[in-house]
């Protein structure tokens, strides 16, 4: 067939590339069958110019009649968009994160003494002797990155910080759930400074250690409505595994029913691995 291409976020073109749709498909778990299927389907109505988000949500569609739980790990990315616009619960879930890989002594929304002055951390945490400063940037859309604008302000905080503990490692970290500029990794490398994006670095990267963890937002469930999410997200809920086995949350949001049975069920098929047959709305 002809190339045919598509508008990324960011503003920019590519040819469309099925076999990175194959792939995304494969990841979230959907099978031969019905990544042919969903490919085919979704190749068959491509046109010039076609924006990448138009080309997911189809394929998000067909993943979800197929199977919910690959849906789920399909839309992950866009799951962590849907934090905003506060960005609090993305620190939350950070805070979360990190406990689960073995850090000690997290906690969010810190405020820092530095040699100067005081500064506001997102997560504060310790591992191994170093104590972390993270600084998490939130965005909620997907084209806009962390630039070296950020990079160059938290080596300034962190410098600070610093200097008024001269008897402790200190370590400063950038998360985002998006991207980076190219200036600002080339400048955090020369630095010193951590970086942990979406696909950043190319192992151990924010998605990556989601996945392994098994950290997945309540926001990733499509068996909830954008109303429902936003109010759990208020009532500072942002994991499924806290859902489980607990439907007097669900219904404290206006689920009942059956639903609080599937929400309860979809939970668990992709956070716990935890049998269907165990969860007992």
């Amino acid at each position: 067939m002809p190339t045919i291409l598509v508008a990324k976020a960011d503003g920019t073109t590519e040819p469309f590339d099925p076999l990175k749709l194959r792939t995304s498909l494969h990841k979230a778990g959907a099978d031969e069958e019905a990544t042919v299927h969903i490919v085919e389907k979704v190749q068959s109505e491509l046109y010039d110019g076609i924006p990448t988000e138009k080309i997911y949500h189809h394929a998000f569609a067909l993943l979800r009649e197929h199977r919910r739980e690959a849906a789920a790990h399909y839309s992950l990315k866009r799951a962590l968009l849907e934090f905003g616009p506060t960005g609090f619960p993305f620190e939350t879930f950070l805070g979360e994160l990190f406990r689960a890989e073995g850090y000690e002594h997290v906690k969010t929304d810190q405020i820092v003494q530095g040699g100067c002055v005081e500064h506001e951390v997102d997560v504060v945490m310790e591992k191994d002797g170093i104590n972390y400063f993270v600084e998490a940037k939130f965005h909620n859309t997907a084209a806009l990155k962390s630039d070296l604008k950020v990079a160059l302000y938290v080596k300034a905080r962190i410098d600070d910080i610093r200097n008024a503990k001269p008897h402790e490692t200190v370590a400063g970290l950038i998360v985002t759930n998006t991207k980076f500029t190219g200036r600002a990794i080339e400048y955090a490398s020369c630095q010193g400074l951590e970086l942990l994006g979406w696909d950043y670095p190319n192992k151990s990267n924010l998605h990556s250690r989601i996945e392994t963890h098994r950290m997945y937002p309540t926001t990733a469930l499509t068996t909830l409505t954008k109303h429902e999410k936003i109010a759990l997200l208020s009532q500072k809920l942002v994991l499924c595994r806290d859902l489980l086995g607990h439907p007097d949350i669900l219904e404290g949001v206006g689920i009942a029913g059956k639903r609080v049975e599937d929400v309860l069920h979809e939970a668990a098929a992709l956070c716990a691995r935890t049998p269907l047959s165990m969860i007992k709305p």
